[in-house]
């Protein structure tokens, strides 16, 4: 089985896929890490858990001597307050004021196959993953507070799935001022904090750091997991690059505010934690209730950065969420928003539907503005209802109008927010997150509603549903366009107040439950500004996300190359625009745009009406191209083989499960008077296979993997090429 227990229960050995991860059971009382890396078939915990005197260490309560103390001690979840200085995975308060907490190990518990979490998205696993958790059971007698701590192992996937579960089985209330959902203690600092940092229209970009004495961490305090850092770490080793070398990371699955930091101790040891943010995060736990942190997935790689983000591409696009659009090949779509913004009508969007016949295109979905009286971004939010004006047949007539020119019909959602200029607000202004007695801010002239009450979480469940119903809407943009600030429900008291932020992401996700649940055969899409929410915790609801509101084709080669380190291509979703770019005023040709987004979820946004009969042919192509390989982009493994942060170009590769076929694009940004020759060497292939390009000439796998082949000169700024082959 992937885990194995001693005889006498006190070492855990949990082998995944090409990985290992063990710790022991120190002095009968508290569990100590001792291994994660490349597999091995046996750890010897008591030569790795090592322990000596330290000036200043405080010797725990108990114990006989001077060579142990928490401070220096490999924890697997040190708590706070009881001699352990370094950042804590849990701290409490109790009613008499104090905030101390000592765990003890009380046992474990095998069980078959990954248990869901109440409440929370999670990874599933399926009889063929040979999945096993342990569930280890910790406990503070004195103040009733048991904590069972969560390890699933996949039997062939590099992963280690974790999370804790905490039990008030005391008399009195606890207060919980922290919670991680991992914490994980490396024996030395060599190594590069790897992360992904950026802002709207400039998302996840690529930042490496060399780790130094105390602590870096990355976090947002906004409410969601932010357009600024991404809930996603990895600690590579200096000379890891994306072949080779050790990488250990650590994604989230959630969606609200989180903290992931890596601390280095006065010796060399390494401290990784990741979970909820503990920033004004409280949470009451009345005797017998109980509160669970969200997932924590830790992948291992020693085959360098791809090995990583091939562990993590696996695991999203298999076994996180339930969707039966996670693994089907996804319509290329026709987003009206920048084609019209909200100056449209049932006319002119039947025109747009019309000028789409036969260039292949297949979903037309209609964005902001439908609404309401929702003819600008000042008002109308959560009123649900068809604005007459625009649209005096309804979506019934709009759909139909797409189904005649071959479309299906999507929508535009902004479900979890409300406009003061609204009916909603006007009939419940309390149903904001608000101080009342404070002037709120504004943000994109929004408030976002209070999804910690029942009775708004039913009013946006029924709400949407009931324009679900009122046509044939095969497809929906949920956005969220605005943080959380002034966090204050009417509906908390005053000492629960810091709950809000973590019982509004629980709100959202019982939201979206209930109506991917009603609506299964719906695809759903993730938006927040673009990428503002590119989480796991959506993408167990939502298969793919707008990757940026930035359609850019240059800036998207970094927006879709840093988020490709840990998220599948399947779940990017990258869309044709206007040039001039109304981002950033860049001239790029046709060829390029839809290039660099024929490697994601395709679509277009722009006036296909006023395209020339040259880009229409252009767009005939694109959208064949796109059909013949999108099956790549649903099980394919992907390749980064040129890094757009570290020079002039870009290159990526998608191959097929049997690698008989592969799909390359190459980009290039400024122009070079006198250009170097250059090879582009592949990955992935089979080297014994014989691959023919689709516009002609064969190589041998191993030839391409190997030799590589001379990249043609491409004259002019931000071209890009394709290159399809096939196995003979």
């Amino acid at each position: 089985m992937p885990i194995k227990v001693s005889k006498d229960g006190k070492q855990f050995h949990l082998q995944a896929g090409n990985t290992s991860y063990a710790f022991a059971i120190m002095h009968d009382r508290w569990p100590a890490h001792a291994y994660w890396g490349k597999r091995v078939n046996n750890v010897n915990c008591d030569d790795l858990i090592r322990t000596t005197e330290r000036g200043f260490c405080p010797t725990p309560h108990g114990i006989d001597g001077r060579a142990i103390s928490l401070d220096t001690l490999s924890h697997e979840y040190p708590a706070f307050g009881n001699s352990d200085f370094r950042s804590p995975a849990i701290q409490v308060k109790t009613p008499d004021g104090a905030r101390i907490c000592d765990l003890v190990y009380q046992g474990y518990e095998l069980v078959k196959g990954k248990p869901a979490l109440d409440g929370l998205p999670c990874l599933h696993a399926e009889d063929s993953d040979n999945a096993e958790t342990l569930l280890l059971t910790l406990k503070d007698t004195q103040i009733g507070l048991k904590v069972v701590l969560s390890y699933t192992v996949y039997a062939e996937k590099s992963a280690i799935i974790r999370s804790a579960a905490l039990y008030n089985e005391g008399g009195e209330p606890i207060t919980l001022l922290r919670a991680m959902s991992l914490s994980l203690d490396l024996p030395d600092k060599d190594f590069e904090l790897v992360h992904l940092y950026g802002a709207h229209v400039k998302e996840r970009q690529i930042a490496v750091t060399p780790l130094r004495y105390g602590t870096q961490s990355v976090e947002s305090r906004r409410g969601m997991s932010s357009h600024a850092h991404n809930p996603f770490i990895a600690l590579k080793r200096p000379h890891t690059n994306e072949d080779q070398g050790d990488v250990y990371a650590c994604n989230l699955v959630y969606s609200g505010s989180f903290l992931a930091l890596a601390e280095v101790d006065t010796y060399d040891v390494t401290r990784v934690q990741m979970g909820i943010n503990p920033f004004d995060f409280s949470w009451e736990m009345q005797p017998n209730a109980s509160f669970q942190t969200p997932e924590a997935v830790m992948v291992y790689s020693d085959s360098g950065l791809n090995g990583m983000s091939a562990t993590f591409h696996d695991l999203y696009r298999n076994r996180l969420g339930h969707s039966p659009w996670l693994k089907k090949e996804r319509p290329i779509v026709i987003n009206n928003w920048e084609a019209t913004y909200f100056s449209f009508d049932e006319t002119s969007l039947k025109a747009l539907c019309d000028s789409c016949t036969g260039l292949g295109i297949e979903l037309f979905v209609l964005d902001d503005g439908w609404f309401g009286k929702r003819n600008d971004d000042l008002r109308s939010l959560g009123d649900w209802v068809v604005n007459q004006e625009k649209l005096p047949g309804g979506l019934k007539t709009v759909a139909e109008n797409a189904k005649n020119a071959g479309l299906q019909f999507g929508l535009w959602f902004e479900p979890e927010m409300i406009s003061p200029d609204s009916d909603l607000y006007r009939a419940h202004p309390d149903w904001a997150i608000q101080v009342p007695t404070r002037p709120h801010s504004l943000s994109r002239m929004q408030c976002v509603l209070d999804l910690s009450r029942e009775e708004v979480r039913d009013y946006v469940v029924d709400s949407v549903c009931k324009i679900l119903d009122s046509a044939p809407i095969s497809y929906v943009k949920w956005d969220a366009n605005r943080h959380l600030t002034e966090v204050c429900s009417a509906a908390l008291p005053a000492h629960r107040q810091q709950e809000l932020w973590h019982r509004y992401v629980l709100g959202l996700y019982d939201v979206l439950e209930r109506i991917t649940s009603r609506h299964p055969e719906v695809l759903f899409e993730s938006c927040s500004g673009g990428g503002g929410r590119f989480d796991p915790g959506m993408l167990y609801y939502m298969p793919q996300v707008w990757a940026s509101d930035c359609s850019d084709a240059i800036e998207r080669l970094r927006i879709q190359y840093g988020t490709s380190l840990c998220y599948p291509v399947s779940s990017m979703s990258a869309h044709v625009s206007v040039s001039p770019n109304h981002q950033v005023h860049r001239q790029t040709d046709f060829d390029t745009r839809g290039l660099v987004a024929l490697l994601c979820q395709f679509g277009y946004e722009l006036n296909i009406g006023a395209l020339t009969d040259e880009e229409r042919e252009q767009v005939k192509q694109q959208t064949a191209l796109y059909k013949q390989t999108r099956h790549l982009i649903a099980d394919g493994t992907l390749y980064r083989l040129r890094n757009p942060f570290d020079g002039n170009d870009f290159a990526w590769m998608l191959v097929s499960p049997d690698k008989r076929e592969a799909v390359v694009v190459y980009a290039l940004v400024l122009s070079d008077p006198q250009p170097c020759f250059s090879r582009l060497t592949l990955r992935g292939l089979d080297p014994n296979l014989t691959y023919r390009e689709t516009n002609g000439g064969t190589w041998g796998g191993d030839e391409l993997m190997n030799t590589g082949f001379t990249l043609p000169f491409l004259f002019g700024d931000f071209k890009a090429r394709l290159w399809h082959f096939k196995a003979e």
